[in-house]
C-alpha cells in the first residue's frame, strides 16, 4: 500500500471525516481539481477523472448536496432507512424514533428501501450528501460499499431490528436466531413434532425460518417443510402458502410458524375456508404481535418486540453521541418474548 493510501487507511480507522481534499489528496490533485471533476467532468482529462473516481471509490467519499455547507455545520437532520413504511413493524418504531428526537431538536429524514441492497446504497449515498448529524438503518447486513460510505461521513450510524457482535458503530435490537430458536423450544415442549414454515422474501426473514427449522431438527422433530413467498407479507401470501402447503401435503397437523403476523392472518383465513380447526388440526404462529394478533379467531400466539421501547432507545443512543457521549460500539439488546394465545 502506498504512503497516500496507508494514511487514508488510518484516517478511516481513527475516525476522521473523509472529504474532498482526502480525495484530491489520494488522487494526486488538488480539491479545486475533484469538484470540477464533480460538477463538469468534460473539463477534465480521462485520465485525471479515472484517478479520482478510483479515490472515491476506495475511500466511500459522498459528495456534499449543500454547496459551501461548513464542515462541522450540525444539519439538525436524523436520517432514517427502513424496508417499508405500510408496515406497521417498522412504521411504528420508526413514529416512537422520531418522537424523540423531534423533542431534543431535530427532524427526521426517512426514506424507504424495499428490502433491496441496491437501494438502501442508492438511499445511503443520497442521503449522506444531505450531510445529516447521524443516521438510522434497519438491519446489520448491507453491502461492502454501503458501509464505507458510513464509515467515511464519521457520523454517529445505528443499526436497529437487529443485533451483533460487530455493528457499523452502534445497534439497537434482538437476535433473530434466538427468538427462532425459542419459538421451536416453545413448539416441541407444547407437544407437536411436525412443522413448517411460511416466510416473506426478507433477509430477517430467513434467518428466522433456518434457525427454527434447525432446532426443530436437534429437539428430534421431523424435517421443517417450507414455503417462502417470493414478496413481501400480505393475507393473500398468506393464504397462498397454506393452500400450497395442503397440496403438496407437506403438513397434514402440526405447527405452522410464519416470518410475520400478516401471513399468519392469511393462514387462518384459508384454514377456515378449508375448514382445518386450528389449533386443534393445525396450530400456527406469528411474528411480530401486530395490534389485530389479539383480536383474530382464534387469537395468534406470536413472537412480541417492544418497537416503542426499541424506537426510543435508537433515538437515544444516538443523542448520547451528539451530545458529547464517548466514541464507541454499542450493542443494546431489547430481547423478546413469546405471547401464547389460542392458536397454538
Amino acid at each position: 500500500m502506498s504512503d497516500t493510501k496507508a494514511t487514508q487507511a488510518k484516517r478511516q480507522r481513527t475516525g476522521v471525516r473523509v472529504t474532498m481534499a482526502t480525495v484530491g489528496r489520494m488522487a494526486g490533485v488538488s480539491q479545486v481539481t475533484v469538484s470540477r471533476a464533480l460538477s463538469e467532468p468534460d473539463k477534465v482529462s480521462a485520465d485525471t477523472l479515472r484517478r479520482i473516481h478510483s479515490a472515491i471509490e476506495q475511500t466511500g467519499f459522498v459528495p456534499n448536496a449543500i454547496a459551501g455547507a461548513l464542515a462541522s455545520q450540525r444539519s439538525r437532520l436524523i436520517s432514517a432507512l427502513v424496508p417499508s413504511l405500510t408496515n406497521v413493524v417498522y412504521s411504528s418504531f420508526v413514529k416512537t424514533f422520531s418522537d424523540s428526537l423531534r423533542e431534543a431538536g431535530y427532524q427526521l429524514l426517512l426514506s424507504e428501501t424495499g428490502f433491496e441492497p441496491e437501494e438502501e446504497l442508492k438511499a445511503i449515498a443520497s442521503h449522506l450528501s444531505r450531510r445529516p448529524d447521524a443516521i438510522l438503518l434497519t438491519g446489520i447486513h448491507h453491502s461492502a460499499q454501503a458501509r464505507k460510505m458510513l464509515l467515511g461521513a464519521d457520523i454517529p450510524v445505528v443499526e436497529a431490528w437487529d443485533i451483533t457482535d460487530t455493528p457499523i458503530d452502534m445497534c439497537v435490537g434482538f437476535s433473530h436466531v434466538e427468538a427462532s430458536r425459542a419459538v421451536a423450544d416453545y413448539v416441541m415442549a407444547t407437544g407437536y413434532t411436525q412443522a413448517a414454515t411460511v416466510t416473506a422474501n426478507d433477509e430477517r426473514a430467513h434467518r428466522r425460518r433456518d434457525a427454527f427449522a434447525a432446532r426443530m431438527t436437534s429437539l428430534g422433530g421431523t424435517p421443517v417443510a417450507a414455503h417462502d413467498c417470493e414478496g413481501p407479507a400480505s393475507i393473500a401470501s398468506g393464504r397462498a402458502a397454506l393452500s400450497d402447503l395442503i397440496e403438496r401435503e407437506a403438513l397434514r397437523t402440526g405447527v405452522i410458524f410464519c416470518s410475520s403476523d400478516v401471513l399468519a392472518q392469511g393462514l387462518l383465513i384459508e384454514a377456515q375456508a378449508c375448514e382445518i380447526n386450528v389449533p386443534g388440526n393445525l396450530a400456527i404462529i406469528g411474528f411480530g404481535d401486530q395490534e389485530f394478533a389479539a383480536h383474530l379467531e382464534p387469537a395468534l400466539t406470536t413472537v412480541r418486540v417492544d418497537r416503542n421501547r426499541l424506537g426510543k432507545e435508537a433515538a437515544d443512543t444516538i443523542l448520547t453521541r451528539l451530545n458529547g457521549g464517548e466514541k464507541k460500539r454499542v450493542v443494546v439488546d431489547l430481547g423478546f418474548e413469546i405471547v401464547t394465545r389460542a392458536s397454538a
